[in-house]
């Protein structure tokens, strides 16, 4: 039996209703999290099977900088960023449901123009439009989680969701590396599609509609335009969005130089997909950590310490391996894990305070909280990245400028008035 309560022993009639449905269709809501986790993990395998394949892709299409194959990494999250400006306001008007199916109709012709590329120009264009698809499953799971739930509640719930979505960047460098040495790089590509087929089948057939008809938005041409009205007027959103544009941006670039770094820089070229895999698990770990830990000190506080831990980890290494070479591996390693155990506890949080002020247009406020923190996030990961060369210390002083621009946000949002007091919601499994 599950039982849900809050200070008056009764939910919202939303809530009720969408717990209901669920009901109805003998799902649960350990399904719901794996089957979020599951729509928000396609973004995962796209990108991180494809790391060990990056020099082999390259050579194919005829790069000659290597640098230039960080585009491959860099362009699918401009898609995932301009995506959600066209999904977010239609599922608002349609609902959740038929938006996610347009998504994964966009990402099969894209990735299709992945495979039969022959230039990087192509690649790059097949990839934008990748992210584009990929957007709308993306978004659109964080829109049904709003619809579900609030509050530090809705973190716990980010958290567990983002926990099991980790478990595919752990072992998708190994997958996309067996694939590569058994078969080719375009075979990745294929992997990527026959799961986001059996991805969209078990959504069509187990998850109820969460946006209920009496709360779906007329669509107009103003649609989008008096969402943003709507969004500008909450400056929590905007602070939390711009302080997950740093983070995400300086992930980023963790992501795009990852390859460079421990294949080129260190010669691991075999045992990167492990090395992936274990930096991984130090955002996982985190990450389920903190949905116990969200409860009892709430979001805000969880947000502080990471950011603060994030800052003085960047700092510490930039202050010991200033213009010195590259540490061994095991230092490079424990900061790295250091500085992941801290994210680890930012991307669930950051996204529910964003989201938090703006429930009653959960699809358009995913949309734009999404496009602008994308949007920040791209340029700083392709700038930062070209410095990425001969040593890992320009993506450590990445880290340490977005870290500081974030907590000047926070400070900002603290002094100028006190934090927004929300409502919990405790939810109780017997």
């Amino acid at each position: 039996m599950i039982t849900f309560y809050n200070d008056k022993c009764a939910l919202p009639k939303t809530q009720l209703l969408y717990i209901c449905k669920m009901i109805k269709s003998k799902s649960s809501p350990f399904e719901f999290i794996a089957l979020m986790a599951s729509l928000m993990s396609i973004v995962a395998l796209a990108i991180d099977a494809l790391l060990p394949a990056l020099d082999y892709i390259g050579f194919s299409i005829g790069i000659t900088q290597a640098v230039d194959n960080q585009l491959l990494i860099t362009m699918i999250f401009l898609g995932l960023g301009l995506g959600p400006l066209f999904f977010g306001p239609i599922s608002d008007s349609l609902g959740r449901k038929p938006v996610v199916f347009m998504g994964f109709g966009v990402f099969i012709i894209a990735s299709f123009i992945c495979v039969f590329s022959q230039s990087l120009e192509m690649m790059v264009a097949g990839r934008i439009l990748q992210g584009i698809g990929l957007s709308a499953p993306r978004t659109i799971s964080i829109a049904m989680v709003r619809d579900t739930y609030s509050g530090d509640y809705m973190a716990r719930i980010m958290s567990f969701i983002t926990s099991v979505f980790l478990l595919v960047p752990v072992i998708a460098p190994a997958m996309g590396k067996f694939v590569l040495d058994h078969y080719n790089w375009q075979a990745i590509f294929y992997i990527q599609l026959i799961f986001s087929v059996l991805v969209s089948f078990w959504f069509w057939k187990r998850q109820p509609e969460t946006l209920l008809k009496a709360n779906r938005i007329k669509f107009s041409r103003t649609i989008f335009i008096n969402g943003l009205k709507e969004l500008s007027k909450s400056k929590r959103t905007i602070s939390f969005t711009m302080i997950s544009g740093f983070v995400t941006g300086s992930f980023m670039v963790y992501l795009s130089t990852a390859q460079q770094i421990f294949q080129t820089q260190y010669n691991l070229k075999e045992q990167f997909p492990l090395i992936f895999a274990g930096l991984s698990i130090a955002i996982g770990s985190a990450t389920f950590l903190n949905a116990t830990l969200v409860l009892k000190y709430g979001m805000e506080k969880m947000v502080t310490t990471a950011l603060i831990s994030f800052f003085s980890v960047s700092l510490l290494y930039i202050v010991l391996f200033l213009d010195t070479a590259n540490p061994s591996i095991g230092i490079l390693l424990t900061f790295f894990g250091l500085q992941f155990f801290a994210i680890g506890f930012l991307f669930g949080n950051l996204r529910a305070l964003a989201m938090e002020p703006i429930g009653h247009i959960a699809g358009i406020g995913a949309a734009i909280t999404g496009f602008l923190s994308t949007m920040m996030a791209v340029p700083i990961s392709t700038l930062i990245g070209k410095y990425v060369t001969a040593t890992a210390l320009p993506l450590f002083i990445g880290f340490l400028i977005c870290s500081t621009m974030a907590l000047l946000i926070l400070v900002y949002l603290k002094v100028s008035g006190n934090p927004q007091i929300i409502k919990k919601i405790s939810f109780k499994s017997v």
